[in-house]
């Protein structure tokens, strides 16, 4: 199952990578992008090599946020078998996700890895990137799109409101594309407010709704509220767990739930396994 909760670490802290692997997280990110400040880059990638050999084999997928303009030093230092996957930051089309996948391809040859097995996701961050989302969601290694929208606000000239609306036709692009792809649901953005734990909530129970199948978070402390929204309650399980009997009821053609009046056909039946699929992990 892919995770639910995706932890940024900045990959020149070593204590905060160290500590990041025993958090709530379902995935780290250590970030050589916008955490990063580029005088620190050069170190941040001896740490990050360090770190990924001495990372345990439990815990928490480990992957690497690059950025396009050190694509080639960045993967160099990166690419080991520690690491499950990388965030491309500011993918504005296909052809740098090529570049990302001739490069990994070529590292995995050279260093003994199993070509293919490292996964990609990009981050589209800009009108340009929202464009030409079908192309970005077709790229090779392609297992889930993300949406940086701090960049795209700037790009677009929005100025969300607290209930961000204004964003809602960006993310709905997001997730039809990953659909239409056959992508696993898109991961969501970071909130910047750590404390305000009732909005995160809220955000991020917006998100689900909207089809998102996880969310970055800049702080541990948003992790359990996180975590707690994208996996199914237990009212939610039994509900699937009763639609999915009716279904099996009636010999796979549509029928109504007992006490519901809910009409089950295969449509339903697939969101209440995904239902169940959520809450096995």
């Amino acid at each position: 199952m892919l995770p639910r909760s995706w932890l940024y670490v900045p990959g020149h802290r070593e204590r905060m990578l160290a500590r990041a692997l025993t958090s709530d997280a379902d995935a780290l990110i250590a970030d050589l992008e916008d955490g990063v400040a580029a005088a620190e880059r050069p170190q941040a990638r001896e740490l990050l090599t360090r770190w990924l050999g001495d990372r345990p084999v439990d815990g928490p997928a480990v992957w690497v946020r690059v950025c396009p303009s050190a694509l080639d030093e960045d993967l160099d230092a990166v690419v080991r078998p520690g690491l499950d996957g990388i965030v491309v930051a500011k993918v504005d089309d296909a052809e740098l996700l090529h570049r990302v996948d001739a490069t990994l391809t070529r590292l995995e040859q050279e260093r003994g890895l199993p070509v293919g097995r490292i996964a990609v996701s990009p981050r589209v961050e800009s009108a340009r990137g929202l464009r030409r989302i079908d192309a970005i969601a077709a790229a090779p290694r392609m297992l889930l799109l993300g949406l940086g929208e701090a960049d795209l606000v700037a790009d677009l000239g929005l100025r969300p409101g607290p209930d961000g609306l204004e964003l809602l036709p960006a993310r709905f692009e997001v997730v039809a594309a990953s659909a239409a792809a056959g992508l696993a649901a898109p991961v969501g953005p970071a909130s910047v407010n750590y404390r305000d734990l009732d909005r995160l909530r809220a955000e991020t129970t917006t998100l689900r709704h909207l089809g998102f199948g996880g969310r970055t978070a800049i702080h541990p402390a948003q992790l359990p509220v996180i975590n707690e929204v994208f996996t199914p309650s237990a009212d939610e399980v039994a509900a699937a767990e009763r639609v999915l009997a009716a279904y099996a009821a009636g010999d796979g053609g549509a029928v109504a739930v007992a006490g519901t009046g809910t009409m089950v056909d295969e449509a339903v039946a697939r969101s209440a396994r995904a239902v169940l699929a959520r809450a096995r992990r």
